[in-house]
């Protein structure tokens, strides 16, 4: 595994990190042993929040004897009020065995309406400021999956990390991600990436393979899986946070095995990648 510092944190992340959400209806001892495994591969950045199911109630007893070595990020929800965001945050670190978050994130902020509310008096950003005050939570951060919000929010608080979407289809197909990471440089935010082995939305009635993500992860290609993860590895960015599903974390961590010491694409390479757009690519956002 390779390490990077996040942003001005001064964390030092994997450039794996591990998508919460797949412990999401796991049984326990199975739960206990996805962490393990992901820990032993030098995976120690966990990201999970209070929306992934019960995913949170797993973490919480197969992260425990691993809490000093690892860091933690949770999140809540942006149209949450300050009343709402703190007993969420006091809840999250209850289920997680924790007495402190090292980034709490507002999650998903995809509106103006959702924006001005979290950043608003009495709105969850407050929240978290508070519980920063009160040691509850080291560094600040938010999940956007849109350049003008991010930018937006960036430019209103000074946030510590940002997490988006650096996806080569999103980048490519949408042009959504150089100008966040040009920003999120400005004042050494860390950047954590999402959606790197992401290919598009399920198509209707498509066959998803027992996979729960709301998008098509790429499953069943490897070349593009492998220059997709390389392309999202090579940018300024900390950290990639795996898709919510085991086989997806597994297939990343033997793409980044395979190629650590080379993750930069030639130019034949993003030529070659470029050219999965028309075939592979198509919309990811918005959610559906």
């Amino acid at each position: 595994m390779k390490y990077r510092i996040l942003g001005r944190t001064n964390l030092e992340v994997s450039v794996i990190g591990f998508g919460g959400i797949m412990l999401n209806n796991k049984k326990q001892n199975e739960a206990n042993q996805i962490v393990k495994d992901a820990i032993e591969s030098g995976i120690n950045i966990f990201d999970v929040g209070p929306t992934y199911g019960d995913a949170q109630k797993k973490m919480g007893p197969a992260i425990k004897s691993f809490r000093n070595d690892v860091v933690l990020t949770c999140k809540t929800e942006p149209d949450n009020t300050k009343d709402e965001v703190k007993t969420d945050l006091e809840n999250s670190l209850e289920v997680l065995g924790t007495d402190y978050f090292d980034v709490y994130q507002l999650h998903e902020v995809t509106n103006q309406k959702d924006l001005n509310q979290a950043l608003g008096h009495g709105g969850a950003l407050e929240a978290i400021v508070e519980a920063k005050k009160k040691g509850l939570v080291n560094f600040i951060g938010f999940s956007a999956h849109s350049e003008w919000a991010a930018i937006k929010l960036m430019n209103s608080f000074d946030f510590d990390t940002v997490m988006f979407p650096i996806n080569w289809n999103y980048w490519f197909n949408k042009n959504q991600g150089p100008k966040l990471i040009e920003k999120a440089q400005e004042t050494n935010k860390g950047i954590l990436a999402i959606k790197s082995l992401a290919q598009r939305r399920w198509h209707q009635n498509e066959d998803k393979q027992n996979y729960n993500t709301w998008y098509k992860p790429i499953f069943d290609n490897d070349e593009l899986a492998q220059l997709a993860l390389r392309f999202t590895l090579s940018q300024d960015i900390d950290t990639a946070i795996s898709p919510g599903d085991i086989r997806m974390l597994n297939k990343g961590l033997n793409i980044f095995e395979q190629n650590k010491d080379n993750l930069e694409l030639t130019k034949r390479e993003l030529i070659k990648l470029k050219g999965f757009i028309d075939e592979h690519g198509g919309q990811l956002y918005p959610i559906p």
